[in-house]
């Protein structure tokens, strides 16, 4: 078999990458999220995020799919931590972000979020701003969907650790 100098060279630069490849170093994951009416896992969750928490890395993508009509994903602005964008999507239609800021990540939906439609992503070291989100004021449906959530959040991360 002959291999061409073209090919030779994508061979060579495919051998290099496998490493990095197979470390994750390069490999960035997507998690999905869906917007739904009714949690398929807790009927007495309407109006909600599944999952409601992520564990994210940098440079992972979140894909937030519509899979019922009238939500949307849109950030607490003192929700973020520092040097994250704020993000709106539009309603009834897919969206994804591209994490890249250690930290913890609150976020709603915005017609819904009286009903609890609120989720979590933790992306990397959350240490950096996590305590603060906790201490966060949030009103009525809200405030009871983020202490279940920080509460499965914290026995993630201390299942990371």
């Amino acid at each position: 078999m002959i291999i061409s100098r073209r090919g030779t060279l994508a061979l060579s630069g495919a051998a290099l990458c496998a490493p990095f490849l197979s470390s994750g170093v390069l490999a960035a994951a997507v998690h999905d999220v869906q917007m739904v009416n009714n949690h398929p896992e807790d009927d007495t969750k309407l109006m909600a995020f599944y999952p409601e928490v992520v564990r994210a890395q940098p440079g992972d993508t979140i894909r937030f799919l519509s899979v019922d009509n009238n939500h949307n994903t849109e950030a607490f602005k003192n929700m973020l931590p520092e040097g994250a964008d704020h993000w709106r999507s539009k309603l009834g239609e897919d969206f994804e972000l591209t994490v890249d800021v250690d930290g913890a990540y609150g976020y709603f939906c915005t017609p819904h979020k009286t009903w609890g439609m609120v989720g979590l992503l933790l992306v990397g070291d959350v240490s950096v701003n996590y305590d603060a989100l906790k201490s966060v004021r949030q009103r009525g449906k809200a405030r009871a969907r983020f202490e279940e959530l920080f509460a499965l959040a914290d026995t993630m991360l201390t299942a990371d650790a």
